[in-house]
């Protein structure tokens, strides 16, 4: 597992690139990842990415995948075509979807001579409760959920999941430590939570 500043993820969330750029030379070496989600790739594009890598920081690209197999997999590679470290998909696209991605991605990151991104599966996202399960009609506990896919996700020969704080625990027992967590929903007490339902603290989610 990754130890102290290189466990910290920072989303770069800012709508001018200017900002954005900034904001990454401000925290270069005090975090681990910057994170870059769709609306920064959706305004500037692959060459966003290209700038950060470049700076010497790891990126994680956060565009949640999710398609038929052949889609997905040219996206995923493309996407590891720009040096992010991370690459993720969503589980529920099936263990077909996931394996292509993984295959795809890491065959054009190594056709570029690039480092190999690791490629990881969206479980259940932070914002959705047991009843907004139940209301899509998926069965079972978000943890039930969350477990099932991260299995899943192992089994396609993925790197790891993105999961809540709750599921941290179940998931290594049941896939092992290796296997990569990235936890959205940690955030100090008494903070807003904004539209995120399953979080925790940096202390109890570290504690995972």
């Amino acid at each position: 597992m990754l130890e102290g500043k290189r466990r910290i993820a920072v989303a770069l969330d800012f709508d001018q690139r200017d900002d954005l750029l900034a904001a990454a030379r401000l925290l270069q070496g005090e975090v681990g990842t910057f994170k870059l989600g769709l609306e920064a790739f959706t305004s500037h594009g692959p060459g966003l990415v290209r700038d950060l890598v470049g700076m010497g920081a790891p990126v994680f690209l956060d565009l949640k995948l999710h398609d038929i197999p052949n889609t997905v997999g040219g996206a995923a590679a493309a996407a590891a075509r720009t040096g992010a470290s991370i690459v993720n998909v969503h589980a529920s696209g099936g263990p077909e979807m996931m394996r292509v991605a993984g295959e795809r991605a890491r065959a054009a990151a190594a056709a570029e001579g690039l480092p190999v991104p690791r490629v990881i599966a969206v479980t259940v996202l932070t914002s959705l409760d047991g009843a907004t399960l139940d209301a899509v009609g998926l069965r079972g506990t978000p943890r039930e959920a969350v477990l099932r896919l991260a299995v899943l996700a192992r089994e396609a020969g993925l790197d790891g999941v993105v999961c809540s704080p709750e599921e941290i625990e179940a998931i290594r027992g049941a896939c092992g430590l290796d296997f990569f967590v990235v936890v959205p929903g940690v955030r100090p007490a008494g903070t807003d939570p904004g539209d995120q339902k399953r979080i925790a603290t940096p202390g109890a989610a570290g504690s995972w």
